[in-house]
């Protein structure tokens, strides 16, 4: 079988190629998945530049979700999704090679009424989205959420989630004219970096109060700002780091007030989850993938050996949809 293979971490058009692997066998309590699609996300290509955080050794073949085919398996677990259209998520190998190995329990049926396109991205971005504002901060409805990223798949996703559960969100852009499409879409508060403070923006919004609930994916000054604008035993939660840069703020900033700042990453959420849990969150995400919530705005496939245009394209700032790798036909 074929498989894109990460040598060594660095440069994406450097540190990979498609090399020929022997096709696995599944122990007990795992299945055999031959892959459709796999999305290329922006964690994909952060773990490609050894960016990521948990770095396997090379080699290793990069993708973090997709959906596929369950083909083989041994165990009670794997018996019930034989044959069966699966979301491929959690640990195991790596999506982008053309059949994998992974636990039974982690593979998810899909709804015949989500496109593999749907099913590819169902869980990374869809269940970030909902486990951080409804699992983790608890958002009430008419409560207020300050947001960065709030232009990219994930942050228009909780714009939706908010404008559908109630609360409402003040979101961070780069640019004036990325306002209008959040707006669209039911963003209640754009604060563009070009024409303003963040912490000066909220407290204007907010009549002083600050926000009590807050995201960040991007660190360095834009999230230390965010420190600074949120309310009295307000709590912001980390779970991305764009810039590259620190967070900086002084003790006191979070000592006034009695404010959280809290890592959040889904994979280490969902070791402490139990089945119930996580099968409940499965039931919710594919209705709101369904009603259009936290669908994933489909962009263009690219076959597995073109993977160099298809990670160019997700690089892309003008990209419009997500990217995907057509790994075997559907």
């Amino acid at each position: 079988m074929k498989a894109l293979v990460c040598n060594s971490y660095g440069n994406p058009s450097q540190v990979l190629g498609i090399e020929n692997k022997s096709e696995p066998t599944p122990g007990s309590g795992e299945v055999l998945v031959r892959m459709i699609l796999s999305p290329v996300n922006p964690s994909d290509l952060l773990f490609i530049q050894g960016k990521y955080g948990n770095q396997p050794n090379p080699p290793q073949a990069p993708g973090f979700e997709g959906v596929g085919i369950v083909e083989a398996g041994k165990g009670l677990l794997a018996w019930r999704v034989m044959g069966k259209r699966v979301s491929v998520i959690g640990q195991g190998d790596g999506r982008w090679q053309e059949k994998i190995i992974i636990p039974a329990r982690q593979a998810v049926p899909m709804p015949s009424y989500l496109t593999d396109q749907q099913a590819a991205s169902f869980f990374v971005n869809p269940a970030t989205a909902y486990v951080m504002t409804q699992k983790v901060l608890k958002i009430p409805a008419g409560g207020w959420l300050l947001q960065s990223a709030a232009t990219g798949a994930l942050g228009k996703m909780i714009v939706k989630l908010g404008k559908k559960l109630g609360f409402h969100t003040i979101n961070i852009v780069r640019k004036q004219q990325q306002a209008e499409m959040l707006r669209k879409i039911g963003a209640d508060e754009v604060i563009s970096l070009d024409q303003g403070n963040i912490q000066e923006s909220v407290m204007k919004i907010t009549k002083g109060k600050g926000v009590s609930y807050a995201v960040d994916a991007v660190g360095g000054e834009v999230g230390s700002q965010m420190i600074l604008s949120l309310a009295r035993n307000g709590k912001m939660l980390v779970y991305g780091r764009m810039s590259g840069e620190p967070l900086k703020f002084e003790p006191g900033d979070i000592m006034k007030g009695q404010k959280t700042v809290q890592g959040f990453w889904l994979s280490e959420w969902a070791k402490d989850q139990g089945v119930l849990t996580m099968l409940g969150l499965f039931g919710k995400l594919g209705v709101f993938i369904r009603d259009g919530v936290l669908d994933t705005p489909a962009g263009p496939i690219f076959d597995l050996a073109d993977y160099q245009k298809a990670l160019s394209a997700a690089a892309s700032d003008s990209k419009e949809g997500k990217v995907y790798l057509k790994i075997n036909p559907s």
